[in-house]
């Protein structure tokens, strides 16, 4: 009787190395984005860093700057699928299949303590050590509102950014769009930290030959250099309902003429 142990084994292998190839393509996109130049501000950002001005009558000004909007919602959308667990390249399955390839006591005591500060930051349900809650209260209409810090993110990411989720929206709407945004920012800048930091520990991996994932996703493309589009070619016209080519190498039909530039008419002419 032949074990099936191996096979199985062979088959967990494959998936936690999809899934590490996976989010090795996505984090290296969430790393080329504009605001992961700067790992100081980014980790400015993602701590959520204020500046108060105490003032001689005893107020307070609180100030935050953040990044313009539309350049934060493009770094959401890159990082979005590292949160949903149906993705391949969602972060804890990374974490997961880290652990399977490399179970030293070193790797798994880093991946415990980097889990442990993705839950708490990240995850709806898991207990959060830190944070704050925003309270409001319409003194028109009496309506009140209250929410903490990752549900006022999740608001603005799900439901003013990638997608319309009109439950998240009336839950956040009466603390309005710039709550939503001011704590967006740090959560979109956590991810983009810890995402960064464990690609840079699988690439450290694979190139000490811990790991065997393929090459390709280290090297291949993930973000557009130029945005110019430069094609040449010949350009074929055929009357309407001639059959086109099946496959980029099938050669065209006897209808398919060379389009040609038509000469210059001159004044004389």
């Amino acid at each position: 009787m032949v074990s099936e142990r191996p096979r199985e084994a062979e088959g967990q292998d494959r998936r936690h190395q999809a899934n590490l190839e996976a989010f090795v393509l996505r984090a290296r996109r969430v790393a080329a984005h504009s605001l992961a130049a700067d790992k100081a501000t980014l980790t400015s950002l993602a701590r959520a860093q204020m500046h108060i001005t105490v003032k001689e009558d005893g107020s307070a000004q609180f100030r935050q700057d953040l990044p313009p909007e539309e350049q934060v919602e493009s770094a959401a959308a890159r990082v979005r699928p590292l949160l949903l667990e149906g993705e391949a390249c969602y972060y804890n399955k990374a974490l997961k299949a880290l652990n399977h390839f490399d179970r030293s006591p070193q790797n798994r005591d880093w991946i415990r303590q980097v889990r442990r500060l993705w839950q708490a930051r990240v995850v709806e349900t898991a207990t959060h050590e830190a944070g704050y809650n925003s309270m409001v209260t319409d003194t028109v209409t009496g309506e009140s509102a209250e929410l903490d810090d990752l549900k006022l993110a999740l608001a603005w990411i799900y439901g003013d950014v990638v997608h319309h989720d009109t439950g998240r929206r009336q839950e956040a709407d009466l603390l309005g769009l710039q709550e939503r945004y001011r704590a967006a920012v740090p959560l979109v800048a956590f991810i983009m930290l810890h995402s960064i930091g464990l690609l840079h520990r699988i690439q450290v991996l694979q190139s000490a030959g811990e790991l065997n994932l393929d090459s390709a996703v280290f090297e291949e493309p993930v973000t557009l250099t130029s945005t110019t589009v430069l094609m040449e070619g010949t350009m074929r016209i055929a009357p309407v309902g001639s059959p086109a080519p099946a496959t980029a190498t099938e050669p065209l039909g006897r209808d398919w003429k060379v389009l040609l530039t038509p000469p210059l008419v001159g004044p004389e002419d």
